[in-house]
């Protein structure tokens, strides 16, 4: 039997679960997944995912931010949703402030107005004494400019998808690195190295549900449960039980987030 594992990323409130969330919720558990983390992208949703952590208190905790796609949304009404995000912060309940970053691949933002909103939003993390949840996409270098502008932050890059380099620029500037389904897609060998080299105290697993769904559950819709066989293939390139990889992967996401112990 394995020890209890966290999914340290999925989006429970996704439309993709109101058919049948609880249920969802339910298969985590019988899995082993002991807690699930929720993520709050805007502030909607946000307290959709608080009001899902308070349902589900022993299963289910829940982040905030204002990711690149939301602050999109919002345009020029930034800094109210900015406002309201300091507010639901104050009210408490969240165990990071995420996920925020940079999204280059889709056309959104100018890069220079993602970047001022996420340094707004890692500014606010200091002052609310929370962890960050970054998300990064073909952003590598101007992401660790900016959190090498800002040195007191600390977090978890989620869904990593870069390689051995980036990985290491990662790990200097302090962040844990989230690893989800990509690292067993037959054509991210790059990132597979990331995963081997990694300390077992800087490295978490998720799954990003309901997207990104790993081998061998790829077309299928992702669910927290998933997350076993992203920690079964991520164990296997480091030379590890998996049993051993669960119990590090807990231990660090429970110090991370400040998360009661799992049952």
């Amino acid at each position: 039997m394995l020890p209890p594992i966290i999914d340290t990323h999925c989006h429970l409130t996704n439309e993709r679960f109101a058919s049948d969330r609880d249920a969802v919720i339910a298969a985590a558990w019988d899995t082993g997944v002991r807690r699930c983390i929720t993520i709050g992208t805007g502030i909607a949703d946000g307290r959709a995912a608080r009001d899902l952590a308070r349902r589900f208190p022993d299963r289910i905790s829940c982040t905030v931010g204002l990711d690149p796609f939301s602050g999109h949304e919002a345009g020029d009404s930034f800094p109210d949703h900015l406002r309201q995000l300091d507010e639901l912060l104050t009210e408490g309940g969240f165990c990071a402030l995420g996920e925020i970053g940079l999204e280059y691949f889709h056309t959104l933002d100018a890069h220079a107005v993602q970047a001022e909103r996420l340094e707004q939003q890692l500014e606010l993390a200091v002052r609310h004494r929370l962890p960050v949840v970054i998300h990064v996409r073909d952003a590598h270098p101007d992401m660790i400019a900016c959190l090498r502008r800002h040195p007191r932050n600390r977090g978890v890059i989620h869904s990593f998808s870069g390689g051995p380099d980036e990985a290491r620029a990662y790990l200097d500037l302090g962040y844990h690195l989230g690893f989800n389904g990509m690292v067993t897609f037959k054509a991210n060998e790059a990132l597979r190295r990331a995963a081997a080299m990694v300390p077992n105290d800087r490295l978490l697993v998720e799954t990003d549900s309901p997207y990104l769904a790993p081998v061998p559950m790829r077309g299928r819709r992702c669910d927290p449960a998933h997350v076993l066989h992203t920690l079964e293939l991520v164990a296997q390139v480091r030379g590890q039980r998996i049993e051993d990889l669960a119990q590090w992967t807990t231990r660090t996401a429970t110090l991370l987030f400040a998360l009661p112990a799992p049952a």
